[in-house]
């Protein structure tokens, strides 16, 4: 028998008019993705033509390449929209391996990037791309795959939770090293809740969880700089051009922003105070120019797409696809939710995008590809049900 929880992903037979989407492609899904990447292309020439100018000569440098990646992504929105869910599975160990081998190759080849201090990124003839987001995806597919193979087992402490553990700690280990420590949260935050939707004992979780506290409290006080970091989210005002620094900016941004905001393009913080506003800190921006109605209306959309994406993942009947779309729906929630908490001096600072809306053409392409997915699964489940 199916655990409780995977249970609840297979929900029972609804009316049709209930999930149906009126076209090829759920409007619901799809109209708040491109408002907020609409939003995005605007928020980024705003907090990023000062910066560009200065940097590169013109103002619309970082515009003009935020549009090619709204383009190929909007591609792959629709290539996945019309590629059958069902076929990911025989991708899901390859999808591991090839990210596995990218994350390493960012480690020890000539192409790995620095930048910030981290090596996160491959740089390829002029072109660069961030492998822990293509992990993000491999490890979704994989887990959904796993588990829905081996249902009636996952109650089984070597079945149900040591290999995908064993698979976590081959994507993590890389990740460490780069260091992406912001990933690596996302990601354990990630399987442990996908696990607990598929069936695997809530025993075996905590007992994970339990074991693993102390490594993160070792980590966390192994090195001098997170130390410092973890003292300066406590209180930022104690460290103001150091750790602090940023938060206390980000917090400043939205302080002034007030109730309608400044006016678009007049935030005064994206002027070489707020460090880096155009992709980490958009959403401070976002709160100093357009105010408590931005946050709000952004909030609001966010939460369109999140909702939409746990409906469909209810109403499908296919374990495999409601976990998968689970999966990502989860994985764009934990990003949104830790990328504002850090702007909102909530979490600790964490070198994360804000999807949709960040300068960054990896997690831009790459969540709109993931939309595509959720919305093929979506229609399908749909059409079983006409």
């Amino acid at each position: 028998m199916p655990s409780r929880p995977a249970a609840e992903l297979k929900r029972k037979k609804q009316p049709p008019s209930s999930a149906a989407p009126e076209t090829p492609y759920d409007l619901r899904l799809l109209f708040p993705v491109l408002f907020l990447v609409g939003i995005g292309m605007v928020m980024v020439y705003s907090a990023s033509s000062a910066l560009a100018l200065k940097k590169f000569g013109s103002s619309y440098f970082f515009l003009k390449k935020q549009a090619i990646f709204a383009l190929v992504g909007l591609v792959g929105l629709v290539m996945a929209r019309h590629f059958p869910y069902r076929l990911w599975r025989s991708l899901a160990y390859p999808a591991v391996v090839l990210a596995f081998v990218l994350l390493v190759a960012v480690l020890i080849s000539s192409w790995g990037h620095t930048a910030g201090g981290a090596t996160r990124w491959l740089r390829v003839a002029g072109f660069t791309f961030q492998p822990s987001e293509l992990a993000r995806v491999a490890l979704i597919i994989y887990l959904a795959y796993s588990m829905s193979k081996k249902q009636e087992r996952l109650r089984e402490f070597a079945i149900g939770f040591v290999p995908h553990i064993m698979v976590l700690a081959m994507l993590l280990v890389p990740m460490m090293l780069q260091p992406d420590f912001g990933s690596v949260v996302i990601l354990t935050l990630l399987t442990g809740i996908m696990m607990f939707a598929g069936g695997v004992p809530l025993r075996h979780l905590l007992l994970s969880a339990l074991v693993l506290l102390p490594a993160g409290a070792y980590l966390l006080v192994s090195a001098e700089y997170r130390i410092r970091r973890l003292m300066s989210f406590l209180n930022p005002w104690d460290y103001p051009t150091a750790e602090g620094y940023q938060t206390i900016h980000s917090l400043m941004a939205f302080g002034s922003g007030g109730l309608w905001g400044s006016g678009i393009g007049k935030s005064l913080q994206k002027l070489f105070y707020l460090p880096e506003p155009h992709t980490d800190f958009i959403f401070s921006v976002i709160g100093e120019e357009f105010g408590l109605l931005g946050v709000t209306l952004t909030v609001g959309l966010y939460g369109l797409i999140i909702g939409r994406g746990i409906a469909i993942a209810r109403r499908t009947e296919d374990l495999f696809g409601a976990l998968l779309c689970f999966g990502l729906t989860t994985a764009l929630a934990l990003q949104v939710c830790i990328n504002m908490g850090v702007t909102l001096g909530l979490l600790p600072t964490k070198g994360l995008t804000l999807p949709f809306l960040s300068y960054g053409g990896t997690s831009l392409v790459l969540n709109m590809a993931a939309i595509g997915i959720i919305m093929n699964i979506g229609t399908v489940t749909w059409t079983r049900r006409r």
